[in-house]
């Protein structure tokens, strides 16, 4: 007797190799669609695993088929996906959709889209409920794509219920832009000494890969048209996180701290945000009986294994490209910078 099927879309994604496995093992049978039709060795045996096209609406709707009790979208983006997904209602049970807490703006109208701008840090409230004013809808940027989708599948209502889930610093093996890396290369390069800006306070949300899978598997259980946030039992401050790694390789490392924001490429991290950006997980907890199946710290040996698995004999640029486009080749790994930096730092402090 099984709970149904279900339809993953980007199973071979991050996300998706641990959301096909948890809901395979809570009886649910999962068909596996991904660009590549590629199958993780953990999945049960009974998994089915396609070749699908996100973009290919035809090729979607025939993957429905007659259809399925429980869709989840792990790469939905924008107007597109939402109105492919719409389009197809009678065929889904429910849905399961990934969204972003980058949606939120600020009482100012500030967000994710306004960091780089003067006084543009946003100041959000500590924790960010889910009835927090998100940025207006459109197809600009990444934050505002998320809200368009969010907003047309909503709309949808009873034809279409979906549970969307706002989430934080996604973490955990296959990330193809991993934040850890850049504390692991670090130590695996030799290095010493770290700047961190903002006096290392900065707090952005994480959550493992472990923890959504077990909010996508609650929400296929209690279908409903709702926003929730996806996040883990702790928000560890970018100085916390670098001393977490440092105990996983063995390694001691001394830390100095900005007060202010990044001096070019010193100090800057892929954490570094000026305010904390904490979720409420209470909406959670309250509506799908969520509990977290693993902690930040907890969940850091096996980031950090693969990691280092992956860097083995290969450049960082080479090993996670996407990472390189996004932050830049030479951005977060500006050795010479820092040592001048911190040369100039010994002499003034001396």
């Amino acid at each position: 007797m099984t709970r149904g099927n279900a339809v993953v879309i980007g199973a071979a994604g991050q996300t998706g190799r641990v959301a096909v496995q948890a809901l395979a093992e809570d009886g649910w049978e999962v068909t596996a669609a991904s660009l590549s039709g590629g199958r993780d060795e953990r999945w049960p045996g009974e998994v089915r695993a396609v070749r699908l096209d996100r973009e290919d609406g035809t090729a979607l709707s025939a993957l429905l088929g007659d259809g399925t009790d429980v869709l989840v979208d792990l790469v939905a983006y924008g107007r597109k996906h939402a109105h492919q997904l719409t389009g197809l209602a009678d065929r889904i049970g429910s849905a399961v959709v990934i969204s972003s807490g980058a949606v939120y703006e600020d009482g100012q109208g500030r967000g994710f889209d306004t960091q780089d701008a003067p006084d543009g840090a946003p100041r959000y409230p500590v924790p960010i409920p889910e009835t927090q004013p998100t940025v207006a809808p459109g197809d600009t940027t990444y934050s505002t794509g998320k809200v368009l989708l969010e907003r047309e599948l909503l709309a949808a209502g009873e034809a279409l219920p979906v549970t969307l889930l706002r989430a934080g610093a996604i973490h955990g093996p296959y990330c193809r832009s991993p934040r850890e890396l850049y504390f692991v290369k670090r130590l695996l390069d030799g290095r010493t000494r770290r700047v961190l800006a903002y006096g290392g306070r900065s707090r952005f949300h994480p959550v493992h890969v472990a923890n959504l899978a077990e909010l996508i598997r609650l929400a296929a259980l209690k279908p409903g048209s709702r926003v929730l946030n996806a996040g883990d039992p702790q928000a560890p401050t970018v100085a916390e996180i670098g001393g977490a790694i440092d105990a996983v390789l063995g390694r001691e490392t001394e830390t100095v701290l900005l007060d202010g924001p990044p001096q070019g490429t010193v100090g800057d991290h892929p954490w570094a945000i000026e305010h904390p950006v904490i979720y409420d997980m209470t909406a959670a907890e309250r509506e799908l009986g969520y509990r977290p199946v693993s902690g930040y710290t907890e969940s850091l040996p096996e980031t950090v294994a693969w990691l280092t698995g992956e860097l083995r004999g290969r450049e960082w640029t080479d090993a996670f490209p996407k990472m390189a486009r996004n932050y830049g080749p030479d951005a977060l790994f500006d050795y010479a910078a820092e040592d001048a930096w911190l040369k100039g730092y010994d002499q003034g402090a001396g």
